[in-house]
């Protein structure tokens, strides 16, 4: 196992999260880095000695539009948790299983398999050696992405 874990390009991410919700969404590249203290879903990955490998970050409008889209829930309740900056418990649950999903992107034949360990909820705090790498200029893929029907919202990935 010599490869690093890979960084996925703008073009795996949406083909991987159209496939799982069934609706196409356009993604631009330059998105701005998601910030957990402005609110977001954060996924947290690790290989099989639990070294921490990447982070996933959805900001609540994004978290609560792939949560819908995923549980095929009416647009106008991930309209007003886009709103109102609150995820509901299914909302979570649903934007958790796109985290997990995410995993796939992470894992190639020649790097350490990795795995979604955690997840935190918009307002949890963050672990200080995962606090970190949130911000930091590390490989990563900062990307803002319309799900078709619901709305937009902001996506980074970090490989560590």
């Amino acid at each position: 196992m010599s490869a690093e874990t890979p960084l996925p390009n703008a073009k795996q991410v949406r083909e991987l999260y159209e496939g799982l919700v069934g609706r196409e969404i356009v993604v631009e590249t330059g998105g701005r880095m998601v910030d957990p203290a402005a609110g977001a879903l954060v996924g947290v990955y690790v290989d099989r000695l639990y070294n921490l490998v990447a982070l996933t970050l959805l900001d609540v409008p994004l978290a609560a539009h792939l949560g819908a889209a995923l549980g095929l829930m009416p647009a106008r309740l991930s309209a007003e948790a886009a709103e109102l900056e609150a995820l509901s418990t299914t909302l979570v649950e649903n934007a958790s299983e796109v985290l997990n999903v995410t995993a796939a992107l992470l894992n190639d034949e020649r790097a350490p398999h990795a795995r979604l360990d955690r997840v935190y909820q918009p307002g949890d705090p963050l672990p200080n050696d995962i606090a970190a790498w949130v911000l930091a200029y590390v490989r990563r893929t900062d990307l803002t992405m319309t799900v078709t029907g619901y709305g937009k919202g902001s996506f980074s990935l970090l490989v560590i």
